[in-house]
C-alpha cells in the first residue's frame, strides 16, 4: 500500500515539474510564433492523448521527463523551411525559448516557498544552529584531527562562526580535501585541519562528528525491546549507561556496541525523569544486522513558527533557494572533481520514496520537497550536456559568436551522444536507487 502511495505522490510531484517546465518552452515558443507539434509527458512511444489545434498533447511510455517538439526543430526535419519553424527564428529567440523551461522551474521553486512562508514559516532557534560538536566517532577523521565532544567550531576555512548548515554544506563536497578549522575548547582556541573521507554509503564527504543538542525518540518500532520497556515517541533521552546523550550518533553508537548486554536508559517524559533497562536484540531493520532496541532517535530542535508578509516571504524564499542552488552546485562540482560519489544522486525510485514520506509528513514537507526538486531540475537542465536546455543555449551562443551554424553532422552526432547519455544516466540512477533499498551483503 505504501509503495502505491509513493508512486501516486511521485506522479503528482514529477507531473507538476514537467508541466511547469514544458509550459515555459511552450509559452515562449507561442510568444515568438513557433508552431508546436507535440507537448509530451514522458519520452518514447505515445500512450494516449488528444489534439487541440496544431498541437498533440500526449502521455508517452517513459514518464521520467517530457518535451515540447516544435516544427523545424532539427536540421533534418521536413518542416525546417517552415517560416514558423524553430530554426527559422533568430538565435536570440531560440535561446529564450530554451531558457524558458528552466526559468519556469526557478519561478515555481521560489513561488512555492513564498506561498508556504506566508502561511507557515519555521525557523530553528539560533542556539541550535551553533556548530558545537556533540559527539566524535572513534577512529574517524574528526577523531584523528584531535576533535572532542563539546568543541565549538568558530571558524571553517574563511567563514567565521559557521552554523551546522554551513559545516554540513562544506563537508558534503570536500572528500579528501582539508577543512581548516579554528576550535574553541574550555575558553581557549586552537587551529587544526580535518580531511573528510568519501562515504561509500552516502557518496558524500564524511568527518565523523555530530552536532550537539537534545535527542528525542521520533519513532518506536512495535514488538522491539524499546516498546516492551515502556519507551514512547517524544521521550527525551538523558543518558545511556550513565553516559550523557547530546547527539543521535552517540546514542546509536552505544546501542550498537552494547554486545547484547542490557543497557540502562534515563529519559524525560512530561518533565519527569525516568529510568528503564532495555535488552538489545541482534536484528536487521533498515540496514545490516546489528544490536538495536528498535527506536528512531532525532535531534530535538527549538523551532519558532510564524508567518511572513509577502515581501519577507519572497526574500526568504530567494535566500533559501540560493542556499539550495549552492549546495546542489557544490555536489555537481564534487562529482566532477571526484570528491563526491555519484551514489549521492537520487533517481525516480528514490524521489518516489521521498515524495511518499513528505506527503505523509504533511503539506509543508511536500511543498518543500517540490520546491527543491524544481530548483534542481532547473539547474540540471542548464548544464551544457547534449539534449539538455543548457547545451542548446551554449550552442546558440557559439553560433552567434561564429556568425554561422554548426554543421548538420555535428549536431546530429551530439544529439545521439546526448540521448545515449540520458539513457545511461537513467539506468544508473535507477540501479543506484535499488542498491540503496536492497540490504547489503
Amino acid at each position: 500500500m505504501q509503495v502505491l502511495e509513493n508512486v501516486l505522490w511521485w506522479l503528482v510531484l514529477i507531473g507538476v515539474m514537467i508541466l511547469i517546465h514544458e509550459l515555459g518552452h511552450f509559452w515562449a515558443a507561442r510568444f515568438f510564433d513557433v508552431r508546436v507539434e507535440t507537448f509530451s509527458f514522458g519520452f518514447g512511444p505515445r500512450l494516449f492523448g488528444f489534439r487541440r489545434g496544431e498541437t498533440d498533447y500526449r502521455f508517452s511510455v517513459l514518464l521520467f521527463g517530457g518535451y515540447v517538439r516544435m516544427a523545424g526543430e532539427q536540421p533534418s526535419d521536413e518542416t525546417v523551411t517552415d517560416p514558423r519553424g524553430f530554426l527559422a527564428k533568430p538565435r536570440w529567440q531560440r535561446a529564450i525559448i530554451a531558457f524558458a523551461g528552466p526559468f519556469m522551474n526557478m519561478v515555481l521553486a521560489v513561488g512555492l516557498l513564498t506561498g508556504l512562508f506566508m502561511v507557515k514559516y519555521q525557523k530553528v532557534a539560533d542556539s541550535d544552529m551553533e556548530a558545537v560538536i556533540g559527539h566524535v566517532t572513534a577512529n574517524s577523521p574528526a577523531a584523528k584531527a584531535g576533535l572532542q565532544d563539546g568543541d565549538r567550531i568558530v571558524k571553517l576555512d574563511s567563514k567565521k562562526n559557521p552554523t551546522w548548515e554551513d559545516v554540513d554544506l562544506k563537508q558534503i563536497s570536500s572528500a579528501n580535501q582539508p577543512l581548516y578549522l579554528t576550535i574553541e575548547r574550555n575558553g581557549k582556541r586552537f587551529d587544526t585541519a580535518v580531511i573528510p573521507t568519501l562515504s561509500e554509503t552516502t557518496g558524500a564527504g564524511y568527518v565523523g562528528w555530530d552536532e550537539r543538542g537534545e535527542v528525542q525518540l521520533a519513532a518506536i518500532e512495535p514488538g522491539y525491546p524499546a516498546e516492551k520497556a515502556g519507551l514512547k515517541k517524544g521521550d527525551l533521552l538523558i543518558s545511556v549507561g550513565g553516559q550523557p546523550i547530546h547527539s543521535v550518533s552517540k546514542f546509536q553508537e552505544l546501542t550498537r556496541n552494547s554486545g547484547g548486554k542490557p543497557i540502562q536508559i534515563e529519559f524525560q517524559r512530561d518533565g519527569q525523569s525516568r529510568t528503564v533497562t532495555v535488552q538489545p536484540v541482534y536484528a536487521k531493520l533498515d540496514g545490516p544486522a546489528r544490536w538495536m532496541i528498535g527506536v528512531g532517535p532525532q535531534q530535538k530542535l527549538h523551532v519558532i513558527t510564524t508567518r511572513l508578509s509577502l515581501p519577507q516571504a519572497v526574500a526568504e524564499s530567494v535566500r533559501e533557494n540560493s542556499r539550495g542552488a549552492l549546495l546542489f552546485g557544490q555536489v555537481i562540482k564534487g562529482i566532477v572533481q571526484r570528491s563526491v560519489s555519484a551514489k549521492i544522486i537520487t533517481g525516480p525510485i528514490g524521489i518516489a520514496q521521498l515524495s511518499g514520506e513528505a506527503a505523509r509528513e504533511g503539506p509543508s514537507a511536500f511543498v518543500m520537497l517540490m520546491s527543491m526538486v524544481s530548483l534542481q531540475l532547473a539547474i540540471l537542465n542548464l548544464l551544457p550536456i547534449p539534449i539538455f536546455d543548457g547545451f542548446t543555449i551554449l550552442t546558440l551562443a557559439v553560433e552567434m559568436i561564429m556568425q554561422r551554424d554548426l554543421s548538420l553532422n555535428v549536431k546530429e552526432a551530439l544529439f545521439r551522444v546526448g540521448f545515449v547519455f540520458i539513457m545511461m544516466l537513467l539506468a544508473f540512477v535507477i540501479y543506484n536507487d535499488i542498491s540503496k533499498i536492497l540490504p547489503a551483503g
